[in-house]
This record gives structure tokens, C-alpha cells and sequence, in this order.
């Protein structure tokens, strides 16, 4: 029996199988970067026959287990990234773009902070490319396409991280302002089938995967980590529409250059 003991801004849970239980511990808030679920091995269906073409066909996928962040990674914690690491990898590659308007995250008091009031919203204009570093600077990686799609459906297909039933403001933050945003683990209640939060709405978030058409095939090129091809971006974000939502949704309407920001995509983490 594999468990996962994962602590979140609001308890404790433990993932035995498929089965989530919060557990009545006290505990004070983690970062993102250390809080993680467990998804089991094993199968779940990917896709959807029933929505636009990019999401057909419906498919069975077999993953090895992995984990996942239960939350995405807020302003706070790519400002100590930042700190550490830069505005640029080796390669000249940008992991930030600061001087967007957009930006949440700013150079004052010789250190990268939060801009008041966003230290634990989910980071935004961050390229694919910041994103990647980030978790290999933790020792981790960025989700495929389909592990961050299982985390969101789990097994059973459903529609929305927490089921079938339409979006509503207690579950997710959608239809928003230009560039507005709620704090990462403000909506328990959407949380998918492993207790993951902030799997729709919010931001966008970063995959490994370049945008490719189904079936998904893991060898197939689409895991490249070299910065260039379009990456999917998967769960919407804080100006989607309820059609956005969705578990099987891949941005295809998004601007989704991997070396540069967006207002809207952020990311979280996984590892094997």
C-alpha cells in the first residue's frame, strides 16, 4: 500500500489508493512547493469525444504513479526563485518578464517581491521556460499533459475537478477582471478527486507537453523540455468562461509563446 501524507493551507491529507481523507491535524500553511498528492498508478480516460476537435479522441492512458503540487505556484514563492536563480537561465532564456504591466512580482528594497497583496495569488507571467527551471530547481519537473489531466479527472471522466455539475463561484474563481486573481487555496470546494486545488479557473497553467494533436503518446516528441514548440496550458483562467473550465480544455485559444509571460498562465509541479 503506497501512502502520501500532504499538508495543505487548510489540514492534512492522506492519499491511500484512490481515496482521499482529511485528516483532523492541525498544521500551519505550506507553500506549494511542498505540498503534494499522490495519483496512483494506472489508468484513466483522456480526452473527450464530445467537445472541440483538439480534445478527439477520447482515449484510454496508462500512467506510473507521480505527485503532484496540491497547489500552484504562488507570486511569493517565484520571488524567492528569482531570487536565487535570476531573471534568465544560461542560455539567455527569460524566466520572468517583469516589465509587463501585468506583472505581480517586482526588483524593490535590493530583493524580487510579491506586490502587496499577491504573495500567495497564483504567479502569473511566467514563460514555459521560467516554469520548467523553477521545478528542476526543486528538484522536480513540470506535469505532462496527461498526469496534470488525471490529477483534475481522476477516473471516473469527469467533467470539472469536482464532477459534473456546472461551475459556481464557490468553486472556482472564473469570469474575472483583466488580470485579477484569488489566493491559491481560496476554493476547497472545487478540489478534484485527489484533494488537488485550483485545477480550473484562476490561471492557466503550464504543462510539459508541446501541443500536439491526440492520441497521446508519451514518446512521440510531444515531451521535448527544449524551450520553442507551443506548449498545452490546461484548467482556464481567471477570464475564462465556464466552457474554459474543463478537465480536457488545452488553451487553444490562448497566446502561448514558451519564452515569454501571460497574464493568465501560471504552473505548479510534480515529480516521479
Amino acid at each position: 500500500m503506497q501512502l502520501n501524507l500532504s499538508k495543505t493551507a487548510f489540514g492534512v491529507f492522506l492519499v491511500i489508493g484512490t481515496t482521499l481523507i482529511q485528516a483532523q491535524i492541525s498544521s500551519s500553511s505550506l507553500s506549494s512547493s511542498k505540498a503534494m498528492a499522490l495519483i496512483p498508478e494506472g489508468p484513466f480516460a483522456m480526452g473527450s469525444n464530445h467537445g472541440p476537435d483538439d480534445e478527439k479522441p477520447e482515449h484510454t492512458v496508462n500512467l506510473k504513479s507521480f505527485f503532484i503540487d496540491v497547489l500552484p505556484i504562488t507570486n511569493a514563492e517565484f520571488a524567492e526563485f528569482l531570487n536565487s536563480q535570476g531573471l534568465k537561465n544560461q542560455q539567455g532564456e527569460s524566466f520572468y518578464d517583469d516589465d509587463d504591466n501585468d506583472a505581480r512580482i517586482h526588483f524593490r528594497q535590493l530583493k524580487w517581491q510579491a506586490d502587496d497583496g499577491y504573495a500567495r495569488h497564483p504567479v502569473n507571467e511566467v514563460s514555459w521556460v521560467g516554469a520548467r527551471d523553477y521545478c528542476a530547481w526543486l528538484k522536480k519537473r513540470l506535469p505532462t499533459e496527461a498526469e496534470w489531466e488525471k490529477a483534475a479527472r481522476g477516473t471516473d471522466g469527469r467533467k470539472y475537478p469536482w464532477g459534473n455539475s456546472k461551475p459556481h463561484q464557490k468553486l472556482a474563481f472564473y469570469g474575472g477582471a483583466f488580470n485579477s486573481s484569488a489566493p491559491v487555496d481560496a476554493f476547497p470546494e472545487g478540489a478534484s478527486p485527489y484533494g488537488i486545488l485550483d485545477m480550473a479557473g484562476n490561471q492557466w497553467e503550464w504543462v510539459s507537453s508541446v501541443y500536439k494533436p491526440y492520441p497521446y503518446l508519451i514518446d512521440d516528441g510531444r515531451e521535448n523540455l527544449k524551450a520553442g514548440p507551443v506548449r498545452s496550458t490546461r484548467g482556464g483562467g481567471h477570464d475564462s468562461q465556464e466552457d474554459e473550465l474543463t478537465t480536457t480544455q488545452r488553451g487553444r485559444n490562448l497566446s502561448r509563446n514558451p519564452k515569454a509571460g501571460h497574464h493568465n498562465i501560471g504552473f505548479r509541479c510534480a515529480k516521479s
